[in-house]
Formats: C-alpha cells, sequence, structure tokens
C-alpha cells in the first residue's frame, strides 16, 4: 500500500481509503466489520463516515467504531458534521455554527467509541454563519484535544480560499483537506478548487470516484443494468450518454495497456500529486481488494495524458 501525507497535517493516510457511506444501511454489523478486516489487512488506515450515514443516522458511526474496537489507534478516523439530512441537500440549517458543531461532535465521538477524531470535516458549508465563527468552534476542538485536523467538504475554490483567509486573520487551524465529488468522469474542481487546495497545501479527497459504479465496467453502453443494482435504481447524473461513450473508451484503452477501467478510475486519481486518499463506498470486502490494487497502479505521465484526452 502506498501512503501520502494528508495536506500540511502530519497525518500519512493510505492513497485508498473506506467511504463507510454504506455502513448501517446496505450493510449490516457483521458486513461492516468484515470490511473493515479486509481493509486493515490490505493496509489501508483511512476511514470516512460522517454523523448522517446509517439509518437512522448515525448507525455508521456506531458500525465503525465496533468494528475497530481497539484497533482504532492504529487508523486515521475522520467523520463530517453540517449536512442534511440524506447528505445530497447541502447543509443543514445552523450547521456552521458553534452550538450545532459542539453537539454534533459530542455524539459522533459516542457512536464511534473514540475520545478523539483524527480529521473532522465540514460537510457541507452554511452560507448564513460566517467562516469566522466555524474556524472558531473548530479551533476550540482542536485546543480541547477531540480533533487532531480540520477538513472541509463540497466547498468552492472561492469558500476553501476565503476560510483560509480567515483562518490567517483569526490565527485559527486551517483545512488540511478538501473533499469533493471528483473522478476521471467529473472534474469541475480541476478549473476551481484545485488550484487554491495546490496552492495552500490542502490535499483533495475524491468522493464518487467511481460514478458510483459507471466507472468499474459493469455497466456498458446498450446493455441492460445488472439487476438490482444502484443504477438501475437511480442513474441520474451519473449515467448518460457522453459518460458511456467515455467508459467505452477508458475500457478500450485499459485494455490495450493491460490494465482495467478500475485500474485507471482509481489510479487515475491516486497518481495525480494533489490527491492524498481515493474513497469508494463498498458493501463487501472483495470490491475493496480490488479498489486497493486499482489504487496502488502505477501510470506514466503519458498514460495520464491520455487519459485526460479521453476524458475531455
Amino acid at each position: 500500500m502506498k501512503y501520502k501525507k494528508l495536506g500540511h497535517s502530519d497525518l500519512e493516510v493510505s492513497v485508498v481509503g473506506v467511504g463507510c457511506m454504506m455502513f448501517g444501511s446496505m450493510c449490516d454489523q457483521d458486513t461492516t466489520t468484515a470490511i473493515i478486516d479486509t481493509a486493515l489487512d490490505q493496509g489501508v488506515n483511512f476511514f470516512d463516515t460522517a454523523n448522517i450515514y446509517g439509518a437512522p443516522p448515525g448507525t455508521s458511526e456506531q458500525f465503525v467504531g465496533k468494528a475497530l474496537g481497539a484497533r482504532r489507534k492504529d487508523i486515521v478516523l475522520t467523520t463530517k458534521f453540517g449536512a442534511a439530512s440524506g447528505g445530497r441537500g447541502g447543509s443543514v440549517e445552523g450547521g456552521g455554527t458553534r452550538n450545532y458543531i459542539m453537539e454534533c461532535v459530542e455524539k459522533s465521538l459516542k457512536d464511534l467509541g473514540t475520545d478523539y477524531l483524527d480529521l473532522y470535516q465540514y460537510h457541507f458549508p452554511d452560507v448564513n454563519t460566517p467562516a469566522e465563527e466555524t474556524l472558531r468552534a473548530l479551533e476550540e476542538l482542536v485546543q480541547q484535544g477531540k480533533v487532531r485536523f480540520i477538513g472541509c467538504s463540497n466547498m468552492t475554490g472561492d469558500q476553501l480560499q476565503e476560510s483560509l483567509d480567515v483562518a490567517d486573520k483569526i490565527g485559527t487551524s486551517k483545512y488540511v483537506s478538501a473533499q469533493n465529488w471528483y473522478s476521471l468522469l467529473t472534474r469541475g474542481i480541476e478549473q476551481d478548487l484545485v488550484p487554491v487546495a495546490e496552492k495552500a497545501n490542502v490535499s483533495i479527497i475524491p468522493y464518487f470516484p467511481l460514478e458510483s459504479g459507471l466507472l468499474t465496467g459493469k455497466y456498458r453502453k446498450g446493455q441492460n443494468d445488472p439487476e438490482g443494482s444502484r443504477l438501475a435504481k437511480w442513474g441520474g447524473a451519473f449515467k448518460t450518454d457522453d459518460k458511456l461513450d467515455k467508459v467505452e473508451a477508458l475500457i478500450g484503452y485499459a485494455e490495450s495497456i493491460g490494465h482495467s477501467i478500475l485500474d485507471l478510475a482509481v489510479g487515475g486519481l491516486t497518481n495525480r500529486p494533489y490527491v492524498a486518499t481515493v474513497i469508494a463506498g463498498v458493501t463487501k470486502p472483495e470490491q475493496l481488494v480490488q479498489n486497493v490494487a486499482a489504487g496502488n497502479v502505477e501510470l506514466t505521465a503519458a498514460q495520464l495524458d491520455e487519459i485526460d484526452r479521453i476524458c475531455s
């Protein structure tokens, strides 16, 4: 397993992490534990959950905490606060306020069975709460030892820059990571967020790197989706004709250089210097093993250029 430094922190994270979104909803406790056991065996040390994951919300954190047990000290554990229920509705009202943050962190610590978080992430920016209030609250948690480092998620480049500037002005901790939707097929952050993040040594943590399975090769143009699959139920923004065309081109190119499309999808991100760790939600241990293998693939600059050309 390869490891990278997470931004300007002292955290070393595996280039492939575990997205824990499915734990407590699509995965029961036994499956969650099996996935985490496999992850640790594979050298994975980055586990990403959120206070809204699971059914009811918080179940994912509870399952992760139980599965880790005494091994919690050996990994980089992160959770999030501030998203509306379901995670796609943006920020919950008041999600960046001090009172909300303090309430959330205590529940997350309890559910995870830990007294500290390695990384605490602001899930969706609350545009109605000043960045200063949010950063001061997070700094309190750092000073109390409940949080080691802070990260953000779903921010634009301008929002990240504002937060960095405010942190400089008031002397608080800065975000060390930015977690956003980023894949070979969804690349808007390269023009907006990435330049700001690179300049400030803030690592990118891609979510939806496989476009909900589209970049695994099991969904093909002109073929029926596998029965019961996620995209069969909700293709939405993931499954478009343009993306399917690019998937076919990526499969052809991957085969020509002796790789799979999964190798390109994951390795095509882990080989970028500004990406620290790639998190994909998994529901089976074998999926994680495949992701780890793909994340360790070494791609040349010429191969990355060709991937970029295909996906442009």
